[in-house]
């Protein structure tokens, strides 16, 4: 008798708590702005026909919920795209956040499911490279994120 290997198609791992993957968010504009980097080369990731999502960014001072609503709504759009889970991101803002907001921010990306790696000043939708804020700060996030089996 043969026995098969069986593994996940895209040869990601199976253990659950494994770190998922690791977008970028550009939250300085009227709408966040969602993308993902594999090896260097970021897209922007948008809604799938029929399935559009509210990503409005909320005032600093909005409540908390607001806040959370936004980030479980990018998550759920790179899920989407992705089929695999999210877990970290970083922010792409237009000027440097104070503690109290960049605090705020971390810990409702967490109750989102998305463990804040950088909140990075990369200008108004566009870094000094002229690339796209959320490209730029995906790229960032993949060279961040936790890698599986990694101490």
């Amino acid at each position: 008798m043969k026995l098969f290997q069986i593994e996940e198609p895209d040869g990601s791992s199976v253990d659950p708590d494994a770190p998922g993957a690791a977008i970028g968010i550009d939250i300085s504009g009227v709408a966040a702005e969602v993308a993902v980097a594999v090896g260097g080369n970021a897209v922007e990731i948008g809604d799938r026909e029929g399935f559009a999502l509210d990503l409005r960014v909320p005032p600093p001072a909005a409540a908390a919920e607001r806040w959370q609503k936004l980030f479980e709504g990018a998550r759920l759009r790179a899920e989407r795209v992705l089929a695999q889970p999210v877990t970290h991101a970083v922010l792409a803002v237009a000027s440097a956040p104070d503690a109290a907001f960049a605090a705020k921010l971390s810990t409702v990306g967490a109750a989102a499911g998305l463990a804040v790696l950088r909140i990075e000043v990369l200008g108004s939708r566009d870094d000094q490279r002229g690339a796209p804020a959320a490209l730029a700060a995906a790229i960032l996030a993949e060279d961040l994120r936790p890698r599986p089996g990694a101490p």
